[in-house]
């Protein structure tokens, strides 16, 4: 981005006058491209998000700032831990690119911060984490699929279109897509215990330790903020949950003491997502899944 592009997209947001004395490429995402903004006027700088252009955008990850912009509203029981929207610009007027300003949050980022405490409080930020999640997930939504849709009459039909736009993604740049098949082909088979889930609810998608600020003071781990929800759908929380769980704790949850409130879902399903395989990563011996 040049100096003036990103005075421009400040002047659209902020009025005419608007001056920015700095700008700060974050650097940390690998979807959108972020900066810090030092604007005259805004106390504490603002944060600007822009996303890819469109042809550069795969199949599965389309446009996935409006994904996140729809989804604000249905994220109202996290308050204060999101950032505020200032200003979102869909037009492609200045850019040919969506772009979006948010105000900057109190803390440090987990990444940076979490390893400064000893291990045995490490569960302390994890359960927070297991918390927003649940906020999340009590949020019911009208059909399965993303927020902007397309929408889905069945878990299944969700499923299945999700795995195909990854398998349109690894052909197009010539990557072997048989593993994808191989699950396409179960998803089809197990229909019948997919569509056990009938209710679809709201899923987190991106909450893991680089999304996450703390409190920069506290004795033990405090989250004070949550980011980068543009991977929010409706459909079933075990989903959302074993992947964060995966990611979050390095690919491999060997003790994970969350347990569920009620159970997540009928036995069947539960012994179909318990254990098995998630984004390539062994998930072994999780004694609970949050429930739905």
């Amino acid at each position: 981005m040049t100096p003036e592009e990103i005075e421009t997209i400040c002047r659209r947001a902020f009025g005419t006058n608007t001056k920015v004395t700095s700008a700060t490429e974050l650097g940390t995402g690998m979807y959108n491209t972020t900066y810090r903004v030092t604007v005259v006027g805004q106390e504490r700088g603002v944060i600007l998000r822009i996303a890819p252009e469109p042809e550069r955008q795969f199949t599965s990850e389309r446009a996935l700032m409006r994904n996140e912009y729809a989804s604000l509203p249905y994220l109202a029981a996290l308050g204060p831990l999101l950032p505020r929207v200032l200003a979102a610009d869909f037009t492609h007027e200045i850019l040919g690119r969506d772009h979006m300003v948010q105000s900057f949050l109190d803390g440090i980022p987990a990444t940076e911060h979490l390893r400064t405490y000893p291990r045995s409080v490490w569960p302390v930020y994890y359960r927070q984490l297991g918390e927003i999640a649940r906020r999340v997930h009590d949020v019911r939504g009208p059909a399965f699929g993303p927020i902007t849709g397309p929408a889905y009459g069945s878990w299944s039909e969700a499923v299945v279109a999700s795995l195909e736009a990854i398998t349109t993604d690894l052909e197009g740049v010539g990557l072997d897509t048989s593993d994808v098949r191989k699950v396409i082909t179960a998803a089809h088979h197990h229909q019948d215990v997919l569509d056990e889930i009938t209710e679809p609810r709201m899923l987190v998608g991106d909450l893991w330790l680089p999304n996450t600020q703390l409190d920069h003071q506290a004795p033990e781990p405090v989250i004070t903020g949550a980011y980068d929800f543009d991977r929010t759908c409706w459909g079933f929380p075990v989903k959302s949950a074993c992947r964060d769980l995966a990611v979050a704790c390095g690919g491999t949850v060997q003790r994970c003491r969350l347990r569920p409130r009620r159970p997540a879902t009928c036995g069947r399903t539960r012994r179909i997502t318990r254990g098995r395989a998630v984004s390539g990563r062994r998930v072994r011996g999780c004694r609970g899944i949050p429930a739905a």
